[in-house]
């Protein structure tokens, strides 16, 4: 990308990624990309993938030249921790209208993919901590559990739009990451089966901050961990506006995930699972759990960056330990029952079943 380009994605989003898509020549990632898909996968994503941000604060190093086509390994990966690109298949129907509105047919095979901003997203927690911190009142105790306030007005209105921006910045950067690895998916998959058809069926993320009028006043929704599960109000005017918000909540690697359409049900603010949860902790879950391990490499296959069955890793006990760990972290026993979650969801009226699919592999980084 350019300098202009980036800071087009910083500060506008998916948008500023169409207005500039011409200065990246076919180069590097540039040789995945669509425009007219891209325009059209707009309307499937969350505020159009397009946060407006007033400033790229941190960011001059990473932004570079603004005519200079420079490249970085952060576009276009899927990041560690619990994030993943899935091949499914849908394994079960639930609400036959909804899943052929949105193209869901028992059998087919479908692509989950969960990444987010990456190192940008660390950048930008990091800041916006410090510029919390940097107002917070001299003489008064800290918070202990480091969350600190930030006023919308008054003499902290400075800091604000600082705060917003940033949080901008990231989300930003998290859509066109999550483009760009949906354009290379559908290139790998073409490139194998021939042509084949993909189309995003919806992009949302589950770590912001949004503002939403209720009851005639302003509010913020902060959703950490969490996604948006509007219903068919909510979502008026849009393509789900007969159905609701489409909602995927993935289990853990191994079990099924699900796809749900939001209810828009007020209690819940909206919102929605994005995961089944942790049920225990990475470093529990890397501790003992032998033969549930064991059992569960039998069954399902991971593709990741290190293949422990390489000849020349036979000798590198450091390396086989860290990647059966990062396995381990995230192996299905440190998950809650994703049955059980979605069963909370329907019972309470946050969201309903449309499919459920079953893993056939997935990548991690």
């Amino acid at each position: 990308m350019t300098g202009r380009q980036r800071q087009a994605l910083f500060r506008y989003g998916l948008e500023g990624i169409l207005e500039t898509h011409r200065d990246g020549r076919k180069d590097g990632l540039w040789r995945y990309y669509q425009p007219e898909v891209q325009e059209k996968w707009l309307d499937r994503t969350v505020f159009r993938g397009s946060l407006k941000a007033d400033d790229t604060e941190g960011l001059k190093d990473f932004i570079g030249s603004f005519e200079q086509l420079t490249y970085d390994d952060q576009i276009g990966t899927i990041g560690g921790g619990n994030h993943f690109v899935e091949v499914q298949r849908v394994a079960e129907v639930y609400d036959g209208q909804t899943a052929n509105a949105w193209n869901i047919r028992k059998g087919a095979v479908v692509v989950m993919l969960h990444a987010g901003s990456l190192t940008i997203g660390h950048h930008s927690g990091l800041l916006n901590r410090r510029i919390c911190q940097d107002i917070y009142p001299a003489g008064l105790p800290h918070p202990g559990n480091k969350i600190y306030p930030i006023p919308e007005n008054g003499a902290a209105q400075d800091a604000w739009k600082r705060f917003w921006s940033v949080s901008g910045n990231a989300a930003n950067f998290g859509f066109a990451n999550r483009l760009f690895l949906g354009f290379m998916i559908q290139d790998a998959f073409t490139d194998v089966l021939g042509g084949c058809g993909m189309e995003l069926l919806y992009d949302a993320p589950h770590n912001y901050i949004w503002k939403k009028e209720i009851a005639g006043e302003d509010y913020y929704i902060h959703r950490k961990g969490a996604c948006c599960a509007g219903g068919c109000g909510e979502m008026e005017g849009t393509e789900f506006a007969y159905y609701g918000e489409p909602v995927m909540i993935p289990g853990s690697m191994g079990s099924s995930s699900y796809l749900l359409r939001g209810l828009g049900n007020p209690d819940a603010l909206w919102s929605a699972s994005h995961g089944a949860g942790r049920k225990k902790s990475r470093g529990d879950a890397i501790k003992g759990n032998d033969e549930e391990f064991r059992r569960f490499m039998e069954r399902f296959h991971i593709i990741t960056p290190i293949d422990p069955a390489r000849s020349d890793l036979k000798g590198r006990a450091d390396i086989l330990k860290k990647w059966e760990e990062s396995i381990r972290a995230e192996a299905p026993y440190a998950y809650k029952d994703i049955d059980g979650v979605i069963a909370v969801h329907r019972m309470h009226g946050m969201a309903a079943p449309v499919a459920r699919m079953e893993p056939i592999f997935t990548v991690k980084s």
